[in-house]
């Protein structure tokens, strides 16, 4: 099931399971993966992509591994939040995992994430060979790190912890 809004996502997930954050590439698509707490985002690793079946095949694999509630896809929009082909492949690739996985899908915005990993990755002065082996895991956990950090204010209003 897609849904837009990390509002209608979150209530969606069982407690203590986590979550995946995808940042989707034309040659790679970049894992991470949260906490049960959902908490935390860690990279996990990137997937060569072949063909859809060889990739969501991979995806459903750690899927089960790790009993994972929910799916972010970052969502690839124009820096003035139009959206272009990008966007259109991703959710095209949103629709076709949605046949073959029963859980939640979503998006969020992505813009950056990419630019923020490199920069971490410099900082803690990562080579450029690893860099280009670890950037796009690295941009998935920055994705779902976004995610969690929402989610974890909506809880934060819901339970009045945060006015």
């Amino acid at each position: 099931m897609i849904v837009e809004a990390i509002d209608d996502f979150a209530p969606l997930l069982p407690r203590g399971r986590p979550i995946l954050g995808l940042d989707l590439g034309e040659k790679t698509i970049g894992v991470a993966t949260s906490d049960g707490m959902l908490s935390v985002a860690t990279p996990l690793e990137t997937i060569r992509r072949k063909k859809f079946t060889l990739d969501a095949a991979r995806l459903q694999d750690i899927i089960a591994g790790r009993d994972v509630a929910g799916i972010v896809l970052g969502l690839p929009r124009n820096m003035d939040g139009s959206e272009g082909t990008r966007c259109q492949s991703t959710r095209a690739f949103a629709r076709n995992f949605e046949r073959l996985w029963p859980g939640p899908i979503t998006y969020w915005d992505e813009r950056l994430s990419t630019v923020a990993a490199t920069r971490a990755l410099l900082e803690a002065d990562t080579s450029r060979k690893r860099r280009a082996e670890v950037i796009d895991h690295v941009a998935a956990s920055y994705i779902l790190q976004g995610v969690l950090d929402r989610m974890g204010h909506i809880r934060r209003q819901q339970t009045g912890a945060e006015t």
